[in-house]
């Protein structure tokens, strides 16, 4: 006898990407960052006292919500630290959707999306994006019609790195009846002259909250650290009422602290992750990939198959390699592969094998 949910036993959980148990393979499928965290993360990690685990941590994380409100001149109140960004969607869909309220997002977008709004038992509402991967121009009216409470949008676009600019976000938010997340992961690596900042929306905006994560640019993926942004509005019922209690241990709630406030060190690992974008980009068009213009630490490429083979061969062969990419067997995306920008030598190696597909399809 099953005792699960209804709707728990009809779902799909969450696939993650592929994690490889040796130190041989190049993990280009998950878009971590290529360069280690601070040496002061390193530093604090190698003074840690365990004596300190004998008392609960601090409840709210307020020093490093103090420290993430002076980086990003909001105040402390604008923002909530979560376990991973992942916490903060579950503690949307739970304060602020009742079972049978519909998600809105587009599509494609980050698969977890879909997950956490089954968990709820709520409608999902998918958006397909327009061929130049922009959101279509009803997308507003097609969510309000379907009376959606809550809409998920990446900026950068996960998985094409297509940014949307400050004006959409102000136009969605404008438009939008539900409340808008915008789910900032890979904001770390948009170029800095294109000077992109919607924080300070949350100020004019009560339905408008912001999801950052530590596990793309701060290369923390393996301590699970995120944070939310938004009118205090927004921020206090999570904060107060629906947050789990001591949620984040008292080791990462420090070593959270120590990587946001070496601001220096982090920009500079986002700028060799920006170089190596382009490089790659570059790269992969020599060889007959397509590329899709990315702000992000991945690209979306398309090979042409004339010359390369179908995405998923060439997903298996770089895999027979020792080398793992991201291929969605999903109808959009199904002749597309998504490459995480790896360190030098990592995308060197990944060329070369496919300099290797090039000369066996011309022989």
């Amino acid at each position: 006898m099953s005792y699960e949910r209804k709707n728990i036993a009809a779902m799909q959980g969450y696939q993650s990407g592929e994690q490889p148990e040796d130190s041989l393979t190049i993990k280009l499928n998950t878009n971590e960052n290529p360069y280690p965290p601070s040496p002061m993360v390193d530093e604090l990690v190698n003074n840690l006292n365990s004596d300190n685990l004998r008392r609960y941590p601090p409840p709210t994380a307020d020093k490093f919500r103090s420290l993430a409100a002076k980086i990003h001149e909001v105040q402390v109140n604008n923002i909530i630290a979560t376990r991973g960004g992942d916490e903060l969607l579950r503690l949307l869909i739970t304060t602020y959707v009742e079972p049978g309220e519909t998600i809105a997002m587009s599509e494609p977008s980050y698969s977890l999306y879909p997950v956490l709004a089954q968990i709820q038992n709520c409608p999902i509402l998918k958006i397909p994006l327009q061929d130049d991967w922009t959101l279509p121009t009803d997308f507003a009216d097609k969510v309000n019609n379907h009376g959606a409470k809550l809409t998920f949008i990446v900026n950068p676009h996960a998985p094409t790195g297509r940014l949307l600019d400050e004006l959409s976000i102000t136009k969605l938010a404008e438009q939008l009846d539900s409340i808008l997340l915008v789910d900032e992961a890979y904001v770390d690596f948009i170029d800095p002259k294109i000077k992109y900042d919607c924080l300070k929306l949350v100020e004019k905006f009560d339905n408008l909250i912001f999801l950052r994560t530590l596990s793309k640019g701060y290369s923390l993926a393996g301590l699970r650290f995120g944070y939310g942004i938004a009118h205090p509005t927004l921020i206090s019922p999570m904060l107060d009422k629906t947050r789990d209690s001591y949620n984040l241990d008292f080791f990462s709630q420090k070593i959270a602290e120590a990587a946001l406030r070496d601001q220096s060190y982090a920009q500079q690992t986002w700028q060799k992750v920006r170089d190596e974008r382009k490089n790659l980009a570059q790269a992969l068009e020599a060889l007959g990939y397509y590329c899709a213009p990315s702000q992000a630490n991945f690209l979306l490429v398309t090979p042409d198959k004339n010359l390369n083979g179908s995405a998923e061969m060439l997903y298996e062969y770089l895999k027979q390699n020792n080398i793992l990419v991201r291929f969605f067997n999903t109808p959009l995306l199904k002749d597309k592969l998504r490459i995480t920008v790896g360190s030098p030598n990592e995308n060197r190696q990944l060329i070369d094998v496919l300099k290797k597909v090039l000369r066996k399809s011309s022989s």
